[in-house]
């Protein structure tokens, strides 16, 4: 048993449809998707977080309940702790070792589902939240009260910098899968953020935690939120979608997400292999490190480009407006579609082995979950249903996405300029879909 770090098992052999029938029907699908829109949607109808039906009060209860939300802290600790143990103690393989899986698989793939289906999970689980509240009653200022205030222009742009760290370390570091550098990351990434809240209070997870924001944006996609009155309701995920709150650094967060699976199906091209291929270690780690950045880049200047053409299309004085942070937030499904085609191969095998390699985490011949013996089961899903989930969820991530930008251009531009206005940002969604399908199921 390996770590598997090249997280798309389907490739091009494995869809059922050739690739350039594959590249056209994702490309169809989104533009005929805007121009319904267009006929169908004529007047803003998300309302955002004044949006949804009270949850069932058992449920609501449930889920606000001290207990719950204490047990799932608490389990997020434990998890902390062992990851910690584990990759110090265990052995320095992934092969045996669960630390890595536990990091990259069910950490950062899992919280993908988790957030979609439930919402800002992190938030709640998250424990350096709960050292961090820990500290606070050791120190005699359990409300944050001799906290600094956090300065409004930082925005999620620590975020940005703690997600772009780890994704670096998770595709361009060539021993990503090493407990001991599980063991460093963790350890430093925990460090640094502890000490941020210590001085800006809990607050500070909020849009510093990388992983927080990350489930908290993909979070207001969920069916589940919270009202703007507090209650727990049921809601169309769009309402959720526009119900972001507007802050710097919100664009550069999503770039890094898509730049980053960008780069993940570039790595997998023959043309990337053949460039890599004979290069020594210094200069793979200094090429991966340029083309991750190159790919964020391309998202953030393409993006940015199609909303100031748009800005043409408004009012004299809605042209001071900042469109980029505006429509950022239709970003969102298109960056959760690729995680999905991305990950969802790497989930569904490699998370098997979080719990085989758990029954003997310090790989001593224990057997403690009874699963010591157990392999990993490569034929729970075929290939081609892989490949199908893979296209179709880059496809629904950027219909969904046309959909909140659409409803967001209604309320912006005016008369004929509504559909006018948004052209150069669906040419911009289309070529994100063919060049999504292109990396990922073509290399």
């Amino acid at each position: 048993m390996s770590f598997i770090l090249a997280h798309g098992l389907g490739g091009r052999s494995d869809l059922p449809v050739p690739l350039w029938l594959a590249l056209y029907g994702g490309a169809a699908a989104v533009l005929v998707s805007f121009f319904a829109l267009g006929a169908f949607w004529s007047t803003p109808r998300l309302t955002g977080a004044d949006a949804g039906r009270p949850l069932p009060r058992a449920l609501a209860a449930f889920f606000e309940s001290p207990i719950t939300r204490g047990l799932a802290r608490a389990f997020a600790v434990v998890m902390l702790i062992a990851t910690l143990a584990v990759a110090a103690l265990g052995t320095n393989s992934s092969a045996s070792n669960p630390a890595p899986t536990w990091l990259y698989v069910w950490l950062w793939v899992g919280l993908v589902p988790l957030s979609l289906l439930l919402g800002p999970v992190w938030r709640v689980m998250n424990p350096l939240r709960a050292i961090t509240a820990g500290l606070a009653r050791l120190t005699g200022d359990p409300e944050g009260e001799l906290n600094a205030p956090l300065p409004e222009r930082l925005g999620y742009w620590p975020a940005a910098a703690s997600v772009l760290v780890f994704v670096w370390l998770e595709l361009v570091y060539d021993r990503a899968d090493d407990p001991l550098t599980v063991l460093v990351f963790v350890s430093v990434y925990s460090l640094i953020h502890i000490v941020q809240a210590q001085r800006y209070g809990r607050d500070w997870y909020s849009r510093g935690d990388g992983f927080e924001v990350y489930s908290t944006l993909i979070g207001h996609l969920a069916p589940i939120g919270l009202r703007s009155d507090g209650r727990l309701v049921l809601r169309n995920p769009l309402d959720g979608l526009v119900a972001i709150p507007r802050a710097p650094g919100l664009l550069g967060f999503v770039s890094v997400l898509l730049g980053s699976t960008a780069f993940d199906g570039l790595t997998r091209t023959p043309f990337w292999e053949n460039l890599s291929g004979t290069a020594e270690r210094g200069a793979n780690l200094v090429l991966g490190t340029v083309g991750l950045v190159g790919c964020i880049l391309v998202v953030a200047i393409t993006y940015v480009g199609a909303t100031a053409y748009s800005k043409r299309f408004l009012s004299a004085e809605k042209r001071i407006l900042p469109l980029p942070e505006l429509f950022a937030h239709s970003l969102i499904p298109i960056a959760v579609g690729y995680t999905i085609a991305h990950y969802f191969s790497l989930l569904i095998f490699q998370g098997q082995a979080g719990y085989i390699l758990a029954s003997d985490p310090l790989g001593e011949g224990s057997d403690l979950l009874g699963t010591a013996t157990w392999r990993i089961n490569y034929v729970l899903v075929s290939a081609s249903a892989i490949a199908l989930v893979q296209v179709a969820a880059i496809v629904l991530g950027h219909v969904v996405g046309v959909a909140s930008a659409h409803d967001r251009s209604l309320q912006l531009f005016e008369a004929s300029n509504k559909t006018r206005g948004q052209y150069a940002l669906l040419a911009v969604m289309v070529a994100y879909t063919v060049a999504g399908i292109a990396l990922l199921v073509g290399s």
